[in-house]
């Protein structure tokens, strides 16, 4: 049997895709580096961004006494929370440990510098979180919760039922972010083989941004619950990834037919 040659061209499951990534900043930049690696056109098209919380001096204060050491854990729920510890360049002590729901937020962090101690291992929400924080802490800790203003406050009244002293501080306002007129025409036209929907909040966009969305448009969901708040907001969910990670999600989209026709890349 002949060897294999040495100069032969690496697999590439995604050639021919061209692929919506709904974040920008690190995490954006990040996804799209692992888009390229496996042969797709990213597109970076942020549908949702940060506004500044209207509780600034609480916000100020609890990241202040985060980098004094008043905290044994600091939770995030979504990859926008990790955008504003960024943007206020947060400090995290070596003693506070960091939980974060998802792989989504996990990541953004990474990218951005920070460590991650926990991840939820099966149930990937901020009650899975609250569960295994439990698990791990037999007594009282000091956790900073920080979360957007329209967020359920579960993992708050779970830790608490559970004896532990929890700061809850609203870190950002979610906002829509209009796309250019190129990238909706794109998107009309069938040109966005894909679309990432890596969050509740993007659902939404994607939902309001893109009401026509060409059948032939594969929505990308990036875990159960993604999904779940996608098809209530009445889109059809094509793939949705086997663990919450990009990883996995990109390796979903690389089992289904390549993409045909189109406007060329």
């Amino acid at each position: 049997m002949d060897p294999e040659p040495r100069n032969a061209e690496p697999h590439k499951p995604l050639r021919g895709w061209r692929v919506l990534v709904p974040r920008g900043g690190p995490w954006g930049d990040q996804v799209a580096a692992l888009l390229r690696s496996h042969g797709a056109t990213p597109v970076i098209a942020p549908l949702v961004n940060f506004a500044p919380t209207t509780e600034v001096a609480e916000l100020d204060a609890a990241l202040a006494d985060l980098a004094a050491g008043a905290f044994d854990w600091i939770t995030l729920t979504s990859a926008t929370t990790v955008d504003v510890l960024y943007a206020y360049r947060a400090e995290i002590p070596a003693h506070t440990r960091v939980a974060a729901v998802g792989e989504t937020t996990a990541a953004a962090l990474t990218a951005v510098g920070y460590r991650v101690d926990l991840v939820p291992d099966e149930d990937d929400s901020a009650a899975g979180l609250a569960e295994q924080i439990i698990a791990i802490e037999s007594s009282p800790t000091r956790v900073l919760a920080l979360r957007s203003e329209t967020a359920k406050p579960v993992l708050t009244r779970m830790l608490v039922e559970a004896g532990h002293e929890v700061r809850s501080v609203v870190a950002y306002r979610t906002v829509g972010v209009p796309v250019t007129e190129r990238i909706a025409a794109d998107v009309a036209s069938g040109r966005i083989n894909a679309v990432l929907v890596t969050s509740g909040s993007v659902a939404e966009q994607v939902s309001e941004q893109f009401p026509d969305l060409p059948a032939s448009t594969l929505v990308a969901a990036i875990g159960p619950r993604t999904a779940r708040d996608a098809r209530k907001l009445g889109l059809t969910v094509d793939v949705v990834a086997g663990e919450t990670t990009v990883t996995s999600l990109l390796e979903a989209i690389a089992r289904q037919p390549a993409p045909t026709g189109g406007a060329p890349a």
